[in-house]
């Protein structure tokens, strides 16, 4: 199913003739008429600008799982900004290269990097992620998102899979400093790879349910966005593809909790 967040902005209120009456009466309907006006058009001028970069979207849904998926870029555009990222990203090396899973430390097998706001630290697979200055490029992509979307981000994962050997196991984005209410949006240069959703009772030899997973795959200048409350139940991952050569860049915007907003989320009944 689509849907579209398109507005007219061209859009004008139609009105009828005025009706005989004294020129005091015409001139004040003609007033009346002209203020009804400017004021549609200023609603349609705050809508518009809240999406002011319109796309066609394409509604994936399932029990529990809501996203929406459209293409966000041109293939020039996409082929430029990949070219940029790949000159302005600095990854992790060393142990900010490694993830704990399940008490045992293992190299991540692609390259990650963050970007953020000034202070912002994110935690996840026992690594502690401190935010490096937005650079232009990843600025312009959020602030693209963020028009198409009508949501802010403050923080920016990227990684960078060389090719198809390069993959991401089964997991949720669901650690405790991201804002609940808040989408991520994943946004994809470069080859386009498989991406699957598996249903937390569906997992492992001890699955409670049968529950079909849900496959796509993510092209070069598209969007992806993870509408809550998918991480909750789902898990995502990105597999091996051995047949892919070409090197692939995904950037998945969230927005961090402040430290306060973060322990009133931690205190229930806490508003």
């Amino acid at each position: 199913m689509e849907k579209f967040v398109i507005q007219d902005r061209n859009k004008r209120r139609c009105t009828s003739d005025t009706p005989a009456g004294s020129p005091r009466k015409k001139i004040k309907q003609e007033r009346d008429e002209k203020i009804k006006e400017e004021d549609s058009e200023d609603d349609e001028d705050a809508a518009f600008a809240e999406f002011s970069k319109p796309v066609p979207w394409q509604k994936i849904e399932a029990e529990g799982l809501d996203c929406d998926y459209a293409l966000l870029f041109s293939k020039e555009e996409a082929d430029c900004l990949f070219t940029q990222l790949e000159e302005e990203v600095v990854y992790a090396t060393g142990e900010e290269s490694k993830v704990q899973v399940y008490g045992k430390v293992y190299n991540i097998p692609r390259k990650q990097a963050t970007y953020g706001d000034a202070g912002l630290t994110y935690t996840y697979s026992g690594v502690r992620r401190i935010a490096c200055p937005w650079t232009p490029t990843l600025e312009y992509i959020r602030d693209t998102v963020t028009k198409t979307t009508g949501q802010t981000f403050n923080f920016v994962l990227v990684n960078r899979y060389k090719d198809g050997q390069d993959h991401m196991g089964e997991h949720r984005d669901d650690e405790k400093e991201l804002d609940p209410g808040c989408p991520i949006a994943s946004v994809s240069l470069g080859a386009a790879r498989d991406f699957f959703f598996k249903h937390r009772d569906s997992r492992g030899k001890q699955s409670r349910r049968q529950i079909e997973p849900v496959k796509l795959e993510l092209a070069h200048g598209s969007l992806l966005l993870m509408n809550p409350p998918t991480n909750t139940f789902w898990y995502h991952s990105l597999p091996v593809r051995k047949k892919i050569l070409l090197p692939r860049i995904n950037l998945t915007f969230r927005r961090i909790l402040l430290d306060s907003k973060r322990e009133t989320k931690a205190k229930p009944g806490v508003s």
